[in-house]
C-alpha cells in the first residue's frame, strides 16, 4: 500500500473553480492510501478475482457471455429479475456512499455516509462519474 500521489500542476482557465468538485482531486478527498493486488487478485482488500477468473487461487479461466435479454426463456427472465429484486434489498456489506460534499464533512471531520444497496451502488457511481463537472462554461 502506498500514499495517494497527486500532481500539484496549477489548473488551466479551463478550470476555474477550484475546490467546489469533490471530484477534482479524486480520489483524495475521500481517501489517501491505496493498495496494489498482486496476482490475479483484485478489490479494496485483495480478496477477489480479476474479472474472468476463479478459483481459490484465481487461476481458472471462465468465459462468461453477456446474454440479450430477448433471447432468455421466460424462467430464466423471472430469474433475472428476482436477482434485481434482491439487489435492491441487499445492503453491500463493502461500500457506503458520501451523502454530502467534502466541505459539508468539515474537510472531513464530520464524516456524513449511509450505507447502500447493491443496486442502487451502481445507480449512484453512474451518476456520480456522469453527473456535470464544474468546469469552464457550466453552472454552479
Amino acid at each position: 500500500c502506498q500514499d495517494v500521489v497527486l500532481s500539484n500542476a496549477p489548473h488551466g482557465p479551463q478550470f476555474p473553480f477550484t475546490g467546489v468538485d469533490d471530484r477534482e482531486s479524486w480520489p483524495s478527498v475521500f481517501y489517501n492510501r491505496t493498495c496494489q493486488c498482486s496476482g490475479n487478485f483484485m478489490g479494496f482488500n485483495c480478496g477477489n478475482c480479476k474479472f474472468g477468473l476463479w478459483g481459490p487461487n484465481c487461476t481458472e479461466r471462465r468465459l462468461l457471455v453477456r446474454r440479450n435479454i430477448f433471447d432468455l426463456s421466460v424462467p430464466e427472465k423471472n430469474k433475472f429479475l428476482a436477482y434485481i429484486n434482491l439487489a435492491k434489498r441487499t445492503t453491500n456489506p463493502d461500500y457506503v456512499i458520501p451523502i454530502g460534499t467534502y466541505g459539508q464533512m468539515n474537510n472531513g471531520s464530520t464524516p456524513m455516509f449511509n450505507d447502500i444497496s447493491i443496486y442502487d451502488l451502481f445507480v449512484w457511481m453512474h451518476y456520480y462519474v456522469s453527473m456535470d463537472t464544474l468546469l469552464g462554461g457550466s453552472e454552479i
